[in-house]
């Protein structure tokens, strides 16, 4: 097989079956197909073809991932990294860091930091962000360093993938877990959401962890994607989270909203394996839990 940093190796379990047909059926993007077929980087048995052939049972097929240059300035940092393979690289975020570059902010993002780790680590590739988080949001963010991983984990979270938070909410919950199924909206331009019957379909689930003095621990799932759905579920549902400016008010305990992604569940898109993450609560978080 070719190096699999550079090549997406598939092997045929079928025969007699056209390369295009192969390739959609393995799952990958029509996109990346003409692409491939266009910069002649496709191989059968390690040659390669321009042709539409037949393959056979055992044939091998390899798709070369080519060379790209950075899509941010790079900027050097160390990142707490949770996990690392030859096609996705999984960073523990911290607080205070935008996850995207904007006109705000063209510095400090962890898309900067990124591209200095790919830099440093001779990866010659863009940074493709599957998932992002707030700002002020702590934790898992997963980076595919080729297309193909970020087509197919980004249709995971749409269906398979488990993603879990962990948040500290206003008030003492009266139900301690359920779940919240309100669309979510927004109004032209703003950045502030809300539930609305005219917005989008969103789905939060929720378990309670632990209260005191007026403050609740919360274990939060996603089944939807919506932007700020967690802070705009717990909001309508009378817990805002604690330090949430946007959707609640600034806190003496901590200087952002009490939110972190702790926890993500996913299939290796190369082989199918499980992938089960994890991120502690960050010290902000837990000088609360410790000692409020």
């Amino acid at each position: 097989m070719l190096n699999s940093y550079e090549y997406l190796n598939l092997t045929s379990k079928v025969d007699n079956i056209k390369l295009k047909d192969f390739l959609s059926e393995s799952g990958i993007s029509s996109r990346l197909i003409r692409a491939s077929i266009r910069e002649k980087n496709i191989y059968l048995n390690k040659i390669q073809t321009f042709e539409n052939k037949i393959i056979s049972k055992g044939d091998t097929v390899s798709i070369k991932f080519i060379e790209e240059e950075l899509n941010a300035e790079p900027q050097y940092k160390k990142l707490d990294i949770v996990y690392e393979d030859e096609d996705l690289l999984v960073v523990n975020k911290e607080a205070n860091m935008p996850t995207h570059t904007s006109k705000g902010h063209r510095e400090n993002t962890l898309l900067n930091y990124v591209a200095g780790y790919f830099v440093e680590n001779d990866i010659k590739r863009k940074v493709r962000f599957v998932n992002r988080l707030d700002k002020d949001t702590t934790g898992l963010v997963i980076v595919a360093k080729n297309s193909y991983t970020h087509y197919d984990i980004s249709k995971q979270f749409g269906s398979s993938m488990i993603k879990k938070y962990i948040a500290i909410s206003n008030g003492i919950f009266e139900k301690k877990e359920g779940f919240i199924e309100e669309p979510i909206y927004r109004e032209g331009e703003s950045i502030i959401r809300e539930v609305n019957e005219k917005g989008k379909s969103a789905k939060t689930q929720y378990r309670v962890l632990g209260e005191k003095n007026n403050l609740s621990l919360v274990e939060l799932r996603l089944y939807s994607g919506r932007t700020h759905q967690i802070r705009v579920h717990l909001k309508y549902i009378g817990h805002p989270i604690l330090g949430d400016t946007l959707y609640n008010e600034s806190s003496k305990l901590i200087n952002r909203q009490a939110l972190h992604s702790s926890y993500m569940k996913f299939s290796n898109p190369r082989n199918q394996e499980e992938i089960e993450l994890k991120a502690d609560i960050p010290k902000d978080m837990n000088n609360i839990i410790d000692t409020y």
